[in-house]
């Protein structure tokens, strides 16, 4: 997205904040006309006008009028606001830089993004948000009326979703409002997944920021070449496998060893920004001893299932890698694959009842 030009290029405004959404803080908030923003944004003010009354008519949805007043505030906050359209402050805003932590702010936007795009593409997920709560979590139905927490975001990265349209709630009204990813989304998730298959590749660029490259490729070096490790679907194998029937028709894995391997997951996403990628066992077991909970909690898990079950669930459960793939990289006959991941499973749910309990402990 290109940045603004002219006054409404505001230094306070961060730099991931739509073209569309500071045209109508511009006109609502600043006071300029319609044909004075669309002049300085360079399109037809039918244009402005139209962004305005799609904004005004979505203020309906919490996480779109919370982040609106947050951006409101910081307009109200601005110096010299009668000199906007002045040619001095023009030229000094086009001279103006991005501030490095309005880069950082994009960066978490896009890292975030990918993780919860990821997981509204599966099957009846949604992003449930109630108003008196900070965070925002996604769930997913995981039969019999139960629900499956996959991923929990923070407040202010599900306000930049909804600003960018990535996702659309269509009953705001209720106290917990359900959020579904749209199209835009998608695009969205898709164009970000490119950016990364292009980094690992040496293609593109990344804006100068070597922890930006290596927050999501997760690369191996081994013996000189480098093998890129990625993740492969938006739906884990473990949904699969918990769908199959055996022949007395119950789940192959049931509801409890599906959500063990989502709650492994979940801290390898949080251990991945937290120091270097992990892309095998050996990775994790053979560092020294981390400082962050997530990391700390994904080599004890790891370390009590030992080589063989840790690499299973590093490939299935965190990178979703298919059980075909797991079988043959790892050098196991076909079909063998699932029974060696529900035994590390069932290893690595005993592992979670003994350390924290069966509820514990918190992740984050």
């Amino acid at each position: 997205m290109t940045a603004q030009k002219g006054p409404l290029r505001s230094e306070r405004f961060p730099v991931w904040v739509p073209n569309a959404a500071r045209n109508y803080l511009a006109h609502t908030q600043k006071g300029l006309s319609i044909r004075a923003v669309a002049r300085e944004s360079a399109c037809h003010p039918s244009t402005v006008l139209r962004q305005v009354r799609r904004f005004e008519g979505r203020r309906d949805d919490p996480l779109i009028d919370a982040a609106l007043d947050a951006l409101s505030d910081q307009v109200g906050t601005e110096k010299n606001t009668k000199n906007w359209g002045s040619k001095e402050m023009i030229t000094h805003r086009k001279q103006d830089r991005p501030d490095p932590n309005e880069e950082l702010t994009q960066r978490r936007i896009d890292q975030e993004a990918k993780r919860i795009l990821r997981r509204l593409c599966e099957p009846g997920a949604v992003l449930a948000v109630a108003r008196e709560m900070e965070t925002a979590v996604v769930v997913r139905a995981a039969g019999h009326d139960d629900q499956l927490r996959t991923a929990v975001v923070d407040r202010e990265i599900a306000q930049a979703m909804a600003l960018k349209d990535w996702i659309t709630c269509p009953d705001p009204d209720n106290r917990v409002a359900r959020y579904f990813i749209t199209n835009t989304g998608r695009a969205a998730l898709r164009r970000l997944t490119a950016e990364d298959e292009n980094r690992a590749h040496g293609l593109g660029h990344s804006r100068g920021d070597p922890e930006a490259e290596a927050a999501w490729d997760l690369d191996a070096i081994d013996g000189g070449s480098r093998r890129t490790r990625r993740y492969h679907g938006t739906e884990s194998p473990l949904v699969g496998l918990a769908r199959r029937k055996d022949r007395a028709g119950s789940p192959f894995l049931d509801r409890a060893l599906v959500v063990v391997g989502e709650r492994l997951r979940e801290d390898f996403e949080l251990a991945q920004l937290s120091g270097e990628p992990i892309t095998k066992w050996e990775d994790i077991m053979g560092e020294s001893e981390p400082v962050d909970d997530a990391r700390k909690r994904v080599r004890a898990a790891l370390g009590d299932l030992g080589p063989g079950l840790g690499d299973i669930v590093l490939q299935c459960c965190c990178f979703l890698e298919g059980l075909e793939q797991t079988e043959k990289s790892m050098g196991w006959s076909a079909r063998s694959g699932k029974i060696v991941l529900r035994i590390a499973l069932e290893r690595l749910q005993r592992h979670y009842e003994t350390t924290g309990g069966k509820f514990g402990p918190l992740i984050g």
